[in-house]
């Protein structure tokens, strides 16, 4: 079969389109044939070799850690999935991934596809989408009618984050440039990162911040300002920690996304019931995965790219 790997830790350079063995499922496995898997920036991080100490990879490592595809073949001990069924889930970071026309995943870990979109394109959710749930819920405790900025809604767990805060009743103010104008809309407020200063926009205090931007830790000091005593401000720049106002109460939250599959399963539902809308704003052959890394290095990837192996 046909993958991406890199054998050694550098520039998009080091990925490789390459043959390699089908791989067989072990116990309590799963052998999926991928429709798609996506890119996420973590991607490029674990290729430099940024990111050795928290999730450790073995080389050769095949990156891709979101996957939409056809259940293909069942280790020993799996229940409740059958040859033919179309999976999704997000794969454990530190095993092999799925730029590759066939990926192992631990069962538990895969839930029953969206039956909205198309199967390729639901390798846009598993990771963002429980990105933007977790922040919101887990960490933000965000309930109906409470008040969220939302920093950096234009990017692709951002515009989860709106619809899903939306759902639940928040009054949502999100901070996207013009480009993104159209993915936020549904926000009660919209301040344009680009010609406004985001503090100085927030008039009134919110109960929760989200930061998915790569702001310097002087601008997301400042967003500590915006939030009432009591509040919470979730980071998911985990290099740049979370800064808090213990004399106001406000906690400081460093998210780092895990798999779960209830969470993963009601976001499915919520796709499939019209209340979240998967956006794919490119779809690129799995060949070209190593231009794609090169491209998202130069800062030209803007929404969710999926990749998918040659028909």
């Amino acid at each position: 079969m046909k993958a991406v790997r890199f054998h050694e830790y550098g520039d998009p350079g080091v990925l490789r389109y390459e043959d390699v063995d089908r791989p067989v499922p072990a116990a309590g496995q799963v052998r999926i044939r991928v429709a798609a898997t996506s890119f996420n920036p973590v991607d490029g991080n674990i290729r430099a070799g940024f990111m050795q100490g928290p999730i450790p990879v073995v080389l050769p490592h095949t990156p891709g850690i979101d996957v939409a595809g056809t259940v293909d073949a069942l280790g020993e001990g799996v229940a409740g999935l059958e040859a033919g069924a179309e999976v999704i889930g997000f794969l454990p970071m530190d095993r092999a991934g799925a730029a590759a026309e066939y990926v192992l995943a631990p069962a538990e870990v895969l839930t029953p596809a969206p039956k909205s979109v198309p199967l390729a394109d639901a390798a846009a959710l598993p990771l963002v989408g429980l990105t933007a749930h977790q922040a919101l819920f887990d960490h933000g405790k965000l309930t109906a009618g409470q008040r969220v900025l939302i920093n950096g809604a234009g990017g692709a767990v951002g515009g989860y984050a709106v619809q899903l805060a939306k759902n639940a009743g928040a009054h949502v103010i999100a901070t996207a440039g013009p480009r993104s104008a159209d993915a936020v809309a549904t926000a009660d407020e919209v301040v344009d990162h680009t010609t406004t200063d985001v503090t100085t926009a927030v008039t009134e205090p919110v109960d929760v911040v989200l930061n998915f931007a790569p702001v310097t830790p002087e601008q997301l000091a400042a967003l500590v300002t915006v939030v009432r005593p009591g509040g919470v401000l979730v980071n998911t720049t985990v290099w740049m920690p979370a800064p808090a106002d213990e004399e106001r109460g406000v906690s400081g939250i460093d998210l780092f996304v895990r798999s779960d599959v209830g969470q993963l399963s009601q976001l499915v539902a919520q796709v499939d019931r019209g209340e979240l809308r998967v956006d794919v704003a490119e779809r690129v052959p799995l060949a070209e995965l190593p231009a794609l890394h090169a491209r998202a290095a130069a800062g030209a990837v803007h929404g969710k790219f999926i990749v998918v192996p040659a028909a």
